[in-house]
């Protein structure tokens, strides 16, 4: 019943930055998509590579724990990529030029080394290969770094990052996007371009969402006060957005067995008790983040999500709040909208996870 609402079928309100990413990667162009966990910059990049019939290479850094396990992600990803027989045929053919590799007799036993083989000089070689892909099979290809900032953990000198920096100035047929919460500093210092998603209007995420519930048997009552409602709680949050309607297709599936030949009307308390019963459902997860941050950041969150203000660094404000003066708060919110907590000056510092806000505005009466 609810499958659909967590995949959309069409792209939600990001059409003028689909063009702008589609442009820049088909003008061998590289970029840091960056924006918060829910905007949809997986899917965006999804979209662009598939609308330009690029390959699309998805690493996620996170998953990297070490550089072992780092060089078996990007192997394995390669070979998904590249899977038709004749392009084995090729990854194979190029297996056995190099030294560090060796050719198992099953094509798809994928990508495999010498346990000998120097871990560095592996890195090397598996990141030139999508190029040599690329010129073989006269097509572009798109390499996707999520969390690209964790490489740190284990890259403690930087020198593998300071190398992929290097590649994606070079590659003439791979384009690479980082996706992360914001632009870091030596971004700045080079040849990629940012495009931040920020949170979506209300009009695209009311279409979607009008379109999607109808084919659920669910229709907002006709005076606009549950759709407005629950744009209220979600605040152009697509990824909250998702998990409220599917909660709220969960909460009423009782009440469509009796009336399926009508659509069943979402009413303003469906949508509370729906918010409510996943707020309760999160909490936990809401009380860990909470308990991981400073406390000055924790005051700085709780005044966010109790009073949104395009100027927290006033000083009615700070007396209102009670916090810290000076380089304190515009510490706390660099930090938290570095974590992707907080939307900065565009968006008004609010926070950016709206079921959140709503939680710390319940636990503080």
């Amino acid at each position: 019943m609810t499958a659909n609402l967590l995949v959309p079928s069409v792209l939600v309100g990001r059409q003028a930055e689909l063009a702008k990413v589609r442009h820049i990667l088909e003008q061998d162009g590289d970029l840091l998509l960056a924006g918060v966990p829910g905007s949809g910059r997986r899917t965006l990049i999804r979209y662009a590579a598939q609308v330009s019939n690029f390959r699309l290479i998805d690493i996620d850094c996170l998953r990297a724990t070490d550089s072992t396990r780092f060089l078996h992600l990007i192997a394995a990803e390669i070979v998904s990529t590249f899977s038709e027989a004749a392009e084995q045929a090729l990854i194979r053919s190029w297996c056995t030029k190099q030294a560090l590799f060796w050719v198992p007799p099953v094509a798809t036993d994928g990508l495999q080394w010498l346990p000998e083989a120097d871990e560095w000089e592996l890195f090397q070689k598996l990141i030139s290969l999508p190029q040599t892909l690329a010129e073989w099979l006269n097509c572009r290809v798109v390499i996707v770094f999520q969390n690209f900032p964790h490489i740190r953990s284990w890259d403690r000198g930087e020198k593998w990052q300071t190398y992929l920096r290097q590649e994606i100035q070079i590659q003439d047929r791979v384009s690479y996007t980082l996706i992360a919460t914001v632009a870091e500093r030596w971004v700045q210092h080079s040849n990629m371009q940012v495009v931040f998603l920020g949170p979506l209007n209300n009009e695209a995420l009311s279409d979607w969402l009008v379109s999607t519930l109808i084919t659920e048997q669910l229709v907002f009552d006709a005076d606009g006060r549950s759709l407005d409602l629950f744009l209220s709680y979600v605040q152009g949050n697509f990824g909250d957005a998702m998990t409220l309607a599917r909660r709220i297709c969960l909460e009423t599936r009782s009440q469509l067995s009796l009336s399926a030949r009508q659509p069943f009307v979402i009413k303003p308390e469906h949508v509370k008790q729906a918010a409510q019963a996943l707020v309760q459902d999160l909490s936990v997860t809401f009380e860990s983040l909470i308990l991981l941050l400073p406390p000055s950041q924790v005051r700085v969150l709780e005044s966010l999500a109790l009073d949104p203000t395009p100027s927290p660094q006033s000083q009615e404000y700070i007396r209102k709040h009670r916090l810290s003066r000076g380089g304190g708060l515009q510490g706390a919110l660099a930090s938290l909208e570095q974590k992707g907590l907080v939307y900065g000056a565009e968006y008004g510092y609010r926070l950016t996870l709206p079921l959140l806000a709503l939680w710390l505005r319940d636990r503080l009466g």
